[in-house]
């Protein structure tokens, strides 16, 4: 558990949680990672380009044509931002409308995602490659004074660059280096493995977080359906419908939403996540959220295998290539699992918080499962003793409508005379108790069985009233051996007293012999 304080390329050992090092953390299911802003790397699920406020929302199939997330402007869980392309925006809208404010389906035109002002990837690269450069010279070769203490602020911007905060001058006529934890330098960082989403993108499903408690939440829960319907644009042929709800740390609550579109032929479909999450991600459509209480919105979409390969492939802004590569070994489920790089204690202390936060949830859910199954095995309990009380009841009930039916059927046969079906019958039943009553039958060994249980249970009786004998040989020669023993034992007992009493005669003699001594020196 102690952290890692080794050289920026990652080595020595590459197990626990320091940093530098690649850590196996619990899976977190929660909100994305990072948070929306350029530069390092962004959020997960979320984009580091706020979208146009736009007034008409036409659904449509967003093209993918480029953009800053893995070359596909619809967000597709997380995405790195830096090094992976320039940042693009959606546009102010979905293609056309075909005229109101509300929410309109089919028919629209794709995305035109349009390129960063900054001048697009090679720009970035040398932008990136120039901070490189200014960074290094900050850390190795100062020359602001032009003296020894130009190596004693080298050690200083060193310093400022392990722990990610500060300014690191190295030349007077050049603005500082600014350190942040993204910096490759810099020592605290790990990185731990999130599970993939599993949801496809027509499953609609985006994630919405509120800075409520969840008790508020699911109170206020149609409330806020109906907030979120007119902030949609209050289509009645829109519904918002809860996948579910759950509790995040810092008294934060997650909520899981989805939209269905009613068609007038009376068929319905959800609609795509891509395409609900950039709706939300508009200017004024977020403002309306924010005051919603929610501060975060995440599409909950699959990766495609593309987009997995290129994240897989690049190493997020700030970790070391060697740390990087080290984390996909060890990845314990990539088919499930994908690395994502912990900046700083902030970053550590916030999944430590989703792990603890699981951890209750998860231990709340088996308590629940034991408390249904502790139920279940009562009613279980309950039910056996009830069906054999039935089935006795049922045997009472049988035998009572079988005299029943005796009765009845020989008052209706009083006065005829025996007929032949009868007269057959009573054969059978003679025959029937002839073998029943044979010696080496049924009803024989059914009183052999009897004669058995019976002197079972006799000589149980027995057992359970004598349950040791002794012969009476052996009890005389037990006692006899006893008797010796006591004998033996009082003539050591005499021995025993002789030898005390010449013991104290001699002790006697001694002190007589020692007293005469004393008195002839006198």
């Amino acid at each position: 558990m102690a952290f890692n304080f080794g050289g920026a390329s990652g080595s020595g050992s590459l197990s626990g949680i320091g940093f530098g090092a690649t850590t196996t953390t619990a899976p977190s299911t929660g909100f994305g990672f990072g948070s929306n802003t350029t530069g390092a790397f962004g959020g997960f699920g979320s984009t580091s380009t706020s979208a146009n406020a736009g007034t008409t929302f036409s659904f449509s199939t967003p093209s993918n044509t480029g953009g800053s997330f893995f070359g596909n402007t619809q967000n597709k869980g997380f995405g790195f931002s830096s090094g992976l392309g320039s940042n693009t925006a959606p546009g102010t809208g979905f293609g056309s409308s075909l005229g109101g404010t509300g929410l309109n389906f089919g028919g629209f035109g794709g995305i035109q995602p349009t390129q960063n002002q900054q001048g697009g990837l090679f720009n970035q690269q040398v932008s990136q490659s120039s901070q490189l450069i200014n960074t290094a010279s900050a850390l190795s070769a100062p020359s602001v004074l032009g003296d020894e203490r130009d190596s004693i602020l080298a050690k200083w911007n060193q310093l400022q660059a392990f722990w990610g905060t500060g300014k690191g001058y190295f030349n007077s006529s050049t603005p500082p280096v600014e350190f942040s934890l993204e910096n490759p330098f810099c020592r605290f960082k790990a990185v731990g493995y999130s599970c993939v989403p599993a949801v496809r993108d027509e499953d609609g499903l985006v994630a919405l977080a509120l800075n409520k408690k969840e008790a508020d939440v699911r109170s206020q829960q149609q409330q806020l359906v109906e907030s979120l319907h007119k902030v949609l644009g209050g289509n009645q042929t829109l519904t918002v419908n809860v996948e579910g709800v759950r509790a995040l740390p810092d008294d934060q609550t997650e909520v899981i939403v989805y939209l269905v579109e009613r068609s007038p032929n009376g068929t319905s479909k959800r609609v795509p996540a891509s395409t609900l999450f950039n709706f939300m991600e508009q200017m004024n459509i977020k403002s309306q959220l924010q005051q919603l209480g929610v501060f975060m919105t995440v599409s909950r979409t699959a990766l495609t295998q593309t987009q997995l390969k290129q994240l897989l492939h690049n190493p997020p802004a700030g970790v070391d290539p060697i740390i990087w590569e080290q984390a996909k070994v060890d990845n314990p489920d990539p088919e499930k699992l994908i690395p994502v790089p912990m900046v700083g204690f902030k970053e550590l202390l916030r999944r430590l918080k989703i792990q603890d936060q699981m951890n209750k949830q998860h231990q709340t859910r088996v308590d629940i499962i034991s408390n249904d199954i502790s139920e279940l095995q009562r009613n279980q309990a309950t039910t056996a003793a009830k069906i054999t009380q039935y089935k006795r009841k049922l045997m009472e009930q049988s035998h009572r409508v079988l005299q029943v039916l005796i009765k009845q059927e020989v008052q209706r046969k009083s006065g005829y005379a025996i007929q032949l079906d009868e007269e057959h019958l009573r054969v059978q039943l003679e025959t029937i108790q002839s073998e029943l009553n044979a010696p080496t039958q049924f009803k024989g060994r059914l009183n052999e069985l009897m004669s058995q249980i019976r002197m079972q249970n006799h000589f149980g009786a027995v057992r359970s009233e004598e349950r040791y004998r002794v012969d009476a040989d052996l009890l005389r020669e037990i006692k006899q051996h006893l008797k010796q023993q006591q004998e033996g034992l009082s003539h050591l007992i005499g021995v025993i007293k002789d030898d005390l009493d010449d013991i104290k005669m001699i002790e006697d003699g001694l002190q007589d012999s020692i007293h005469t001594r004393s008195s002839k020196h006198s």
